[in-house]
């Protein structure tokens, strides 16, 4: 009896250790309507940084960069890893620059992204081994429909998608051996940037053979399932052709390029699913796609067409069901708009990529607070010659102060944050019985910034969170807030208490108390553009 007691407590013990290993992988949790990246158990904001695309080569040339990189506040490096690099002959891997990434990474106390650059990388299959590009029998090209071949690896071919399926399964099981204890690496991208160029869809015969035969099943029924929460964008492109559960491609959503691009997004995300499962299967590590976003104007095949764009978010939910979320790549100005599209369908916002300009830092705010975003990350983040100078590692620093209590307010309506700009100069944000209305701080004609940028305004940005029914924290920079009481109009807004400080190890430290003429007399708070701070701030109601 001892001995079937004592076996019955080994097992225990093993499936105990195994949950508990699983549990420790990063992974996302849901929190209200909020999705948390979490980390060695605790909620995590992605404060990163992308490196350009040939920057970790070795050891030698990132060596200046680490301290760049401190020096900005980032906690997380978004880095590509190059399939033509660790596997240069079929079957045979090299992970040895992949290891110093890690290592470096863990020794300069950085956590890392890893962008799996394989078929596909700004849709072009440019870090594809040479063993794959010369052997274009064996692994086919996508076809223009003038029968031109074009350097982008079909994905209706088996032979692709087992020599990519290779190689990512190995990585996984490579991480999974070096890192699974110290969890540096926490989040992965299966390849970059998937999109079709330069037509519509491609015309292999391969994939002339799937165009026309019957929509797969798999995506009808979700379709149907999923009638009345589809995209709009998408939803019309159905109906306009009557909602069609049967049949060809064309059949079923009409003839055009937009069907093109439905088709090709279809077996793109299939493609990728079978990636993303693989790899889960090996180390469960979150996973998501990147997409390059369409210009206005442009037609299906103008622009990168049917990567995971937000018109066809449906297709890629419907076809990669294992990919986390959807993220986009932001090369153009309409920040709000595409995020807006993107957080549809309880997708989380992940802002992965952004040209490094002068708004980076005002969006990373809006990001975390507006959208309770798992990260923000510019690419090139060490192209900057003064990284002490850059206005993002002062954000970053804020925002780090500030991730407990971000995390904590999760998904309960108390986190907000806004972007503003000469376009868009106000907001306003709800807070219980308080209304905030937020100006940039160029309105005031007080920040003595505002002569010198009076034609192209910085963008200001900030994050507030509501931690308790009167008190409120407030950090970012070229905010002017004004107090309105929502459920009294008999009663006006005061200022009873306004702080500036910091977080010291979790605790608030009082740098100064803020009145008089910085609170202009009890009518507004105030942080001029191009100062980053703190504050505390708590509201009092009296009569009119």
């Amino acid at each position: 009896m001892k001995k079937i007691t004592g076996l019955i407590i080994m097992v225990c013990l093993v499936f105990s250790a195994m949950y508990s290993q699983t549990a420790a992988i990063p992974h996302l949790k849901t929190q209200g309507n909020t999705t948390q990246l979490m980390v060695d158990g605790q909620p995590y904001l992605i404060l990163g940084g992308e490196l350009g695309n040939s920057t970790f080569t070795s050891v030698e040339n990132m060596a200046p960069v680490w301290p760049k990189l401190k020096t900005m506040n980032l906690n997380t490096i978004l880095a590509p890893v190059f399939w033509e690099l660790i596997e240069p002959t079929e079957g045979d891997f090299d992970f040895k620059l992949l290891d110093e990434l890690i290592f470096e990474a863990r020794k300069h106390e950085f956590k890392l992204v890893l962008l799996w650059f394989g078929s596909w990388k700004n849709s072009m299959s440019s870090h594809a081994p040479a063993w794959v590009k010369i052997n274009d029998e064996k692994y086919p090209r996508i076809k223009d429909e003038n029968g031109v071949s074009h350097e982008i690896l079909t994905p209706f071919s088996k032979e692709n998608l087992q020599a990519d399926l290779n190689a990512f399964k190995a990585l996984m099981q490579h991480v999974k051996d070096i890192d699974s204890q110290e969890h540096t690496v926490i989040l992965i991208q299966p390849e970059n940037e998937i999109g079709m160029l330069p037509s519509a869809r491609d015309y292999h015969p391969l994939a002339n053979k799937n165009f026309h035969q019957k929509v797969p099943k798999d995506l009808l029924k979700y379709l149907e399932k999923n009638k009345d929460d589809l995209v709009p964008e998408f939803h019309d492109v159905w109906k306009e052709n009557g909602f069609k559960t049967s049949g060809t491609w064309e059949e079923v959503f009409g003839k055009g390029l937009h069907t093109d691009e439905i088709f090709m997004a279809w077996y793109y995300a299939v493609f990728t699913n079978e990636l993303v499962e693989a790899g889960k299967a090996i180390y469960p590590l979150p996973m998501f796609v990147n997409a390059a976003l369409n210009r206005p104007g442009r037609k299906p095949g103008e622009y990168p067409s049917a990567g995971p764009l937000p018109h066809l978010m449906d297709v890629w939910k419907a076809g990669a069901p294992a990919i986390d979320f959807l993220s986009p790549d932001f090369y153009n100005p309409r920040f709000e708009h595409w995020n807006d599209l993107y957080t549809r369908q309880n997708n989380p916002l992940f802002v992965p990529e952004h040209r490094f300009d002068h708004t980076v830092a005002a969006k990373a705010a809006f990001a975390i607070g507006h959208y309770e975003a798992i990260g923000f990350s510019p690419f090139s983040i060490e192209s900057k010659p003064a990284p002490e100078e850059e206005e993002l590692g002062k954000m970053y620093d804020l925002l780090d102060q500030l991730t407990p209590l971000i995390t904590e307010n999760h998904g309960k309506g108390r986190v907000e944050g806004v972007l503003l700009d000469k376009e868009k100069q106000e907001s306003k944000l709800v807070f219980g019985k308080y209304e905030f209305t937020v100006k940039h701080s160029y309105t005031t004609g007080w920040d003595a910034e505002a002569q010198k940028h009076k034609d192209d305004w910085i963008p200001a940005g900030a994050v507030f969170i509501h931690t308790d029914e009167n008190e409120f924290y407030i950090a970012g920079s070229g905010v002017v807030v004004t107090f309105k009481n929502l459920e009294d109009s008999n009663m006006k807004v005061g200022i009873l208490k306004n702080e500036e400080g910091s977080f010291k190890n979790g605790d608030w430290k009082v740098l100064r108390h803020l009145n008089g003429d910085q609170i202009h007399q009890g009518r507004h708070i105030r942080i001029f553009r191009g100062n980053y701070v703190i504050q505390r701030l708590a509201l009092y109601d009296y009569k009119k």
